[in-house]
């Protein structure tokens, strides 16, 4: 028997290509499948096109569009899953995983589960993350897992956090929606694209970069900004000059434009310095500004959350990811794997397909 923890994408396609290479499985899931996608902002849509999003064994239906909704997606998970006939059981929270004579015991509050191995799927977007600013603010602090729509924040002002593609494109939606001003911290000049161009999916070149030089990629990427998006520099938004080399140091997809580009230009969103610390019931930024705000939006980003389910088993870094690659076991600890993990220019959806028929060959490899 193997265990997967987690019914997202990586999930999935882990247990369904491991039970066709002969496994049996079986999904552990805290909350309802499909529940990720379901919960996150009405406004979210699926970056990355439908045609290089389907997870292996079943493709995501036409009528779903181009760019998927969120709630289409959440309805793919469910089909999927159906589709394979996977046993998947919600509401189980994994509390710890432990190695006894030879086995995995995995602890629920259910109870233990004694397995051959475990696939850990619980993805980057675990928990969410807000940094602790020194100082009080009278206002009020939200992350972006929390946020659904601009209806709550109609005629007040809000500071976003962060200039990843939610902080992005949750700051248009704040100006679409009537908030009265939106400001937008930033502490990291954000790599944009288009989304696509002339049709053309800017998820392509992400793909084709896992293949070429660094240094090419660089190139290819600051000569398509260059044509593609407006100099921003005026705007408080400077293009990096080595786009891809950051993206690999740091691990933060470009923003994705998606109406970002034109609200900054018209002014609607206003970019403002990196948020420091509260004073006096007001934000102070790293310029030493003082900014008045009803809203402070974190769109800070998440962490794995693993710490409390292996950190005892020391195959995590220091920001709490796991230190081996792709399925593969880490060292001493045979039966281990992880999914979905890593971060890529060519979407997470096809990554984690590649990662799961991965695993299933190499599960298949140990049993002969």
């Amino acid at each position: 028997m193997i265990a997967v923890i987690g019914a997202g994408p990586a999930g999935l396609a882990a247990a369904a290509m491991l039970e066709r290479a002969g496994e049996r499985v079986v999904v552990l899931e805290r909350g309802e499948l499909g529940e990720v996608w379901a919960t996150r902002y009405d406004r979210l849509h699926l970056h990355t096109v439908r045609w290089l999003s389907c997870l292996p064994g079943f493709r995501m239906p036409r009528s779903f569009g181009k760019w998927p909704a969120k709630d289409r997606v959440a309805e793919y998970l469910r089909l999927y899953a159906a589709h394979h006939h996977l046993e998947v059981l919600t509401g189980v929270e994994v509390e710890r995983l432990e190695r006894e004579n030879g086995s995995w015991v995995v602890r629920t509050q259910a109870g233990p589960m004694t397995v051959e191995r475990v696939v850990i799927a619980t993805g980057q977007s675990n928990v969410p993350f807000v940094p602790d600013w020194p100082g009080e603010f009278a206002g009020e602090v939200v992350h972006s897992a929390d946020y659904r729509n601009p209806s709550p924040y109609r005629d007040r002002r809000v500071l976003v956090v962060g200039t990843g593609n939610s902080g992005a494109e949750i700051s248009v939606d704040l100006v679409e929606g009537g908030a009265s001003e939106v400001l937008l911290s930033v502490r990291t000049q954000p790599a944009i694209v288009r989304r696509d161009t002339l049709g053309v999916p800017s998820q392509l070149l992400g793909i084709a970069s896992m293949h070429l030089p660094t240094a090419v990629v660089d190139r290819i990427a600051a000569g398509i900004r260059r044509i593609a998006i407006p100099d921003l520099a005026p705007y408080g938004l400077v293009a990096p000059a080595r786009p891809y080399s950051e993206f690999q140091r740091r691990k933060v997809i470009p923003i994705l434009d998606v109406g970002f580009v034109a609200a900054v230009r018209a002014r609607r969103v206003r970019v403002v310095a990196a948020l420091e610390r509260f004073d006096g019931g007001a934000a102070v930024l790293a310029d030493g500004s003082r900014v008045e705000t009803d809203v402070v939006l974190a769109a800070t980003g998440f962490r794995t959350g693993l710490e409390w389910l292996v950190g005892h088993l020391g195959v995590l870094d220091e920001r709490g990811a796991p230190l081996v690659p792709d399925a593969v076991e880490p060292p001493g600890l045979p039966g281990l794997h992880f999914v979905g993990y890593d971060v890529t220019l060519g979407g997470t959806f096809r990554l984690v397909g590649r990662e799961a028929k991965q695993l299933a060959r190499a599960v298949a490899a140990a049993r002969t």
